[in-house]
């Protein structure tokens, strides 16, 4: 269902490198480059604060794209600069106390987590690891058994950084809507990757980016924050965006999750993510999620038959991401010998996701992440090269 014809030729990155580094960033397409830079010229030409004045619909236009990808409202979405800042905002306006419960998966992103314990030591709160099921995921029957009336947050990364895992989200949601606790979803590898539905998934909160695969500007990204959670919040900075000073000792929230947002921004990326979002809904997300995954796992195929490569993915459901060890070669070896063949991957290191790893005995992955643009002949020169090497 993917043209991949037409995606290659709109994705100008194709013609210089075998990308496989989408969860890092991925190749931008022509329409979001085109509205990226055409504001930029306008700011140049006439003025950065004039050229704003000029786009004020195309702004809003970012809202009501991002809110038909997450099936909410366009008021519950804010606009942040990514998807760290935009989890931060989020975590850091959920009142919590001393004795409270957070309960997070092995999963968790290293960001995410170092705010957990930051918080934690403030004022007194316990983190709590789930364990997984079999497959790797976040087991659902100990999430149950954890729930109790202390528990005040469930923050859950869907996929994690380090390999092909797809947590339940939906499925955590409606454990966390039975227990009336919050719950923050960190979507940074999903987004723009496989549909979203916030009301299926059942989220407080979830943040995302719009470099990856979503295919925008870096320096993007936004934050879903549902309508019924708002008066519960006080969110950790605030400026005149977020709110409005009524008097010398008074001032107001923004009544929606505009509250979240700085006045200052960057009005490129803004425009430019909006073109994406709105570029990747073209192609349909079940079309991109159908595509992505069977690349992925034409990829795994081609890996794991190679003697000298180990797989490392998890999970029932495994996305684009593609991780794996060649014996005997450092990541950054892998990556750097691939590189030299103008082949883009990453390496995640055990600070990203240290739970996961050191329950695996790891310290480091090469990554793959692939995109519907990529196609089955990049796999094949991809694992042609990596033969190619070892012997």
């Amino acid at each position: 269902m993917i043209d991949l014809n037409r995606a290659r030729l709109e994705t100008p990155g194709c013609q210089h490198v075998t990308h496989f580094n989408n969860a890092g960033a991925a190749l931008m397409p022509e329409p979001v480059l085109a509205a990226t830079l055409n504001h930029l010229h306008r700011e140049a030409q006439i003025g950065a604060y004039e050229a704003a004045d000029k786009m004020t619909t195309e702004l809003d236009e970012f809202y009501n794209v991002t809110s038909a990808l997450l099936n909410c409202h366009p008021d519950e979405i804010a606009f942040v600069e990514n998807a760290t800042r935009a989890w931060d905002m989020a975590f850091y306006a959920i009142p919590l106390a001393a004795g409270d419960r957070i309960l997070t998966s092995s999963a968790s992103y290293g960001s995410n987590y170092l705010a957990l314990l930051q918080r934690a030591n403030q004022v007194g709160a316990h983190i709590e690891v789930v364990p997984n099921d079999e497959s790797g995921q976040i087991s659902l029957t100990a999430l149950g058994e954890l729930l109790d009336e202390r528990v005040k947050l469930i923050e859950l990364t869907h996929m994690p950084t380090n390999g092909g895992l797809v947590n339940p989200a939906a499925a955590v949601g409606q454990l966390a809507r039975e227990a009336s606790v919050f719950y923050l979803l960190d979507a940074c590898q999903s987004a723009g990757q496989m549909p979203l539905d916030v009301q299926a998934i059942g989220c407080d909160f979830l943040s995302a980016t719009g470099r990856k695969y979503l295919r925008g500007p870096r320096g993007t990204g936004f934050l879903y924050v549902r309508r019924e959670r708002l008066d519960e919040l006080e969110p950790p900075f605030i400026d005149i965006r977020a709110a409005d000073w009524l008097g010398r000792n008074r001032y107001q929230w923004q009544p929606n999750a505009r509250r979240f947002e700085n006045w200052e921004r960057n009005v490129a990326g803004q425009l430019g993510l909006a073109a994406a979002i709105g570029y990747a809904q073209q192609w349909g997300l079940a079309n991109i999620w159908q595509r992505v995954t069977g690349l992925a796992e034409l990829l795994r195929g081609r890996l794991a038959a190679l003697p000298h490569v180990t797989v490392h993915d998890l999970g029932r459901v495994k996305s684009g991401l593609v991780t794996f060890t060649v014996n005997g070669r450092s990541a950054a070896a892998v990556q750097h010998y691939l590189h030299l063949q103008q082949i883009n991957v990453s390496v995640s290191r055990i600070g990203s996701t240290r739970l996961d790893m050191e329950a695996r005995g790891l310290t480091e992955l090469v990554r793959a992440s692939l995109h519907y643009y990529n196609s089955e002949a990049e796999i094949g020169r991809f694992c042609d090269r990596l033969a190619a090497w070892r012997d």
